[in-house]
């Protein structure tokens, strides 16, 4: 556009030159307001055409910016959602490797042989130290730390939870203590999965300070099942050295 600008300039240019010229040869020459008075017709209208121009040109430049910035925004944006689309499948490989490994075990756990199976585990809620455990705001699965046997390897101290390797019947028991007068008070369950089975509850006035209680359960298992103790929202539970808080479990035969 500014090359056409230029042009039409330099035509501009060359008009009035022949004016001039065509004046002197064919009625010699009248001074310069003669020959202005011939050419200023075309010329002013040639200037308006020449501001129009300018002006469209500069529109144009105006919009070739507004789309560049555009252009920018919308790269930015790209950008944001290329990170989060990368974020997402880092998210996605992480979760497969979470599944593989799961099958992985599921898989070695099914391969075990019911003839081979010699599941057997008691604990206790603590390997040191004393006080009570809880309260806590949500229903929360009791860690006993201290294990006196784990035949099997069903059960796992970190989590508290007991996982069955083969499927059969099997019988669990546990213990519960509290030392505390008043509130809150010990209420613990058994617990299959996110099923409740049995539950042991102590009261909550002052008569009663030391309580326990116990409760068992025998139940059919299938392999990948979990058995755990809950306890309750907003109860407590005491142990110490004495380990008053215990949980067992063993298989009883294979079905």
């Amino acid at each position: 556009m500014k090359e056409v600008l230029a042009l039409l300039l330099l035509s501009l240019c060359c008009c009035l030159s022949r004016g001039l010229g065509d004046n002197r040869d064919s009625e010699g020459y009248q001074g310069t307001g003669a020959s202005l008075a011939v050419c200023l017709p075309d010329t002013c209208a040639l200037f308006r055409e020449l501001a129009a121009m300018k002006e469209r040109l500069g529109t144009m430049d105006q919009t070739q910016a507004a789309l560049k910035e555009s252009f920018g925004a919308m790269g930015q944006k790209l950008g944001a959602v290329e990170t989060k689309l990368q974020g997402s499948e880092s998210q996605v490989e992480e979760l497969k490797k979470v599944n593989t490994a799961q099958e992985e075990e599921l898989k070695a756990l099914k391969s075990l042989s019911p003839a081979q199976a010699k599941v057997a585990f008691s604990v206790a809620l603590r390997d040191s130290g004393g006080g009570n455990i809880g309260p806590f705001t949500t229903n929360t699965p009791l860690q006993y730390k201290r294990v006196f046997s784990n035949s099997g390897s069903s059960y796992n101290p970190a989590t508290g939870i007991f996982t069955a390797m083969v499927r059969g019947m099997y019988c669990f028991r546990y213990s519960m203590y509290s030392n505390n007068s008043g509130r809150p008070n010990s209420v613990v369950s058994l617990m299959k999965n996110s099923e409740k089975l049995v539950t042991t509850w102590n009261t909550d006035d002052s008569m009663n300070v030391h309580e326990s209680a116990s409760n068992a359960a025998v139940v059919q298992l299938e392999v990948g099942d979990s058995v755990y103790i809950q306890l309750w929202a907003n109860r407590v539970v005491y142990d110490d050295i004495n380990n008053y808080n215990t949980f067992t479990g063993f298989l009883l035969f294979t079905v």
